[in-house]
């Protein structure tokens, strides 16, 4: 409902908002971006964190409790986890954004014949979905896994300049046991130690 009613209320706005010009660097001053909303079996409250690069040249999202997984002790809701979180950023005066790159990173251990796929998904308030991104991978596999999806120029979709308005960001992680029988599979999109994390890159353009 609130996506339905920004994308209504755009309409009205377009002919007072300034509109974005040409490509910039990264404003000099913070930009902050604060975790309104938290939904999903991958990301229970407290279990992920976003923090800015210093550069304002991306930012980051890091769980600590983010896995799916199948065969001996799990449950059988335990094979789909998913991750939405409600992102508003607070970016400098006369620039707007648009995300142009995410790096997705995790670990996996696969058995023989399991499956696994990565899924996501990410959007500014009022404004069309990104094709959801689908990265399957089988086993036998043991190791970390990269996923990056990028967006070409000419298609990114920028915030309204002069407006805020939440950035949703949605993960979800599925793993199947497939030939494996009961053997255990897992995949995981979390760090113990903060040192994984979901990196989304800034495209920024000065607003006119």
């Amino acid at each position: 409902m609130l996506t339905m009613i920004a994308a209504a209320g755009m309409a009205l706005s377009m002919f007072t908002a300034p509109t974005a010009a040409a490509e910039s660097d990264p404003p000099a001053d913070r930009v902050v971006i604060d975790v309104v909303t938290v939904n999903g079996s991958g990301c229970p409250r407290g279990t992920a964190a976003v923090a800015t690069a210093t550069d304002n040249s991306a930012f980051t999202v890091t769980y600590s409790d983010y896995i799916a997984q199948v065969g001996e002790g799990s449950e059988p809701t335990d094979l789909r986890k998913n991750c939405q979180l409600g992102l508003r950023l607070h970016i400098p005066q006369g620039f707007t954004y648009a995300v142009s790159q995410a790096d997705y990173r995790g670990f996996a251990h696969l058995a023989k014949g399991a499956q696994a796929v990565q899924q996501a998904s990410y959007y500014i308030q009022g404004t069309s979905p990104t094709t959801r991104s689908t990265h399957p991978f089988g086993g036998p596999y043991s190791d970390n896994w990269q996923f990056t999806d990028k967006t070409e120029t000419a298609h990114l979709v920028f915030a309204p300049c002069g407006e805020e308005r939440n950035l949703n960001v949605n993960t979800e992680l599925r793993v199947s046991a497939g030939s494996s029988g009961n053997s255990s599979s897992f995949v995981t999109m979390d760090s113990t130690d903060g040192g994984v994390s979901t990196k989304y890159h800034f495209h920024w353009k000065k607003c006119s």
